[in-house]
């Protein structure tokens, strides 16, 4: 079954960043994919977070009307990055990852775990993500038609306890939406998707904004699936657009049992 990473620029605002989405899933959709995902803050980068999780609160806010709807014409299951949703008691949002049903239903929630409270130094730049949203708490494995998907954003990628649990938990496909700064991208981002692959031996379909000339904001690009033995079977650069790969448990399955990490934990 094919699987497919949505890769955008993020700034064109809510209707822009929609219509960039659109486009791109219908392109996987197209080529075969049947499940798609989109990179974090797909619908709202760089936009206010309060004011956008409190439209977002119910199913009926629009980027995730958009997801259900995009779904159902596509036939597709869609990994919605993630979109801030307002907390009941916290005046901070939730940067919740969203996976949708070709149905149009929300049957899985993900709410980003690990914020991104950061100093880049090759830059400059500050990111205190912890001010603006609110943390998660619970590991998220859904089952999807490709695989046992779990879910997770971004900076979580540099916590490898957290990919445990879910690879114990099942997982054969580690979904990472993300916007990875362009410096840390650069330094990381392909290394860690393929450590998160073969330590777990699990699938790694990774979506990231793409904009590495943003003069506020750049993120890396580099959306790639990669394979439980950690060769990246596709992938983009800092263009806008998709890419499409097969997801084969059958080839998971014979590669864990040549390589039982799963068996031999001591921890």
């Amino acid at each position: 079954m094919k699987a497919a990473v949505i890769q955008i620029r993020g700034d064109q605002g809510l209707d822009g960043n929609l219509a960039a989405c659109a486009r791109w899933l219908a392109g996987a959709a197209a080529a075969g994919a049947r499940l798609a995902v989109l990179p974090e803050n797909f619908a709202y980068y760089g936009c206010r977070e309060l004011a956008a999780g409190r439209a977002e609160a119910t199913p009926a806010g629009p980027a995730r009307g958009f997801l259900a709807a995009e779904a159902r014409r596509h036939g597709l299951w869609i990994l919605g990055g993630t979109l801030p949703i307002a907390a009941a008691d916290d005046p901070r949002p939730f940067a919740a990852s969203l996976l949708v049903s070709p149905a149009g239903e929300e049957v899985a929630r993900y709410d980003k775990i690990h914020l991104f409270d950061v100093d880049v130094a090759e830059t400059g730049r500050q990111y205190r993500e912890s001010a603006d949203y609110r943390p998660g708490d619970r590991v998220v494995v859904a089952d999807t038609p490709a695989g046992r998907l779990g879910l997770s954003v971004c900076y979580d990628l540099r916590f490898p306890e957290l990919y445990r649990e879910q690879s114990r938990q099942g997982a054969e496909i580690l979904a990472a939406p993300s916007a990875f700064t362009a410096a840390t991208g650069r330094a990381h981002w392909e290394l860690l998707l393929r450590a998160r692959a073969v330590e777990n031996l699990c699938y790694v379909v990774a979506a990231n904004l793409a904009d590495r000339d943003h003069p506020a904001r750049p993120t890396w690009g580099g959306s790639a699936i990669v394979d439980p033995w950690g060769t990246v079977l596709a992938s983009l650069d800092n263009d806008e657009g998709f890419a499409v790969a097969d997801i084969d448990l059958a080839h998971l399955r014979a590669l864990r049992a040549r390589m039982p990490v799963h068996r031999h934990r001591r921890l």
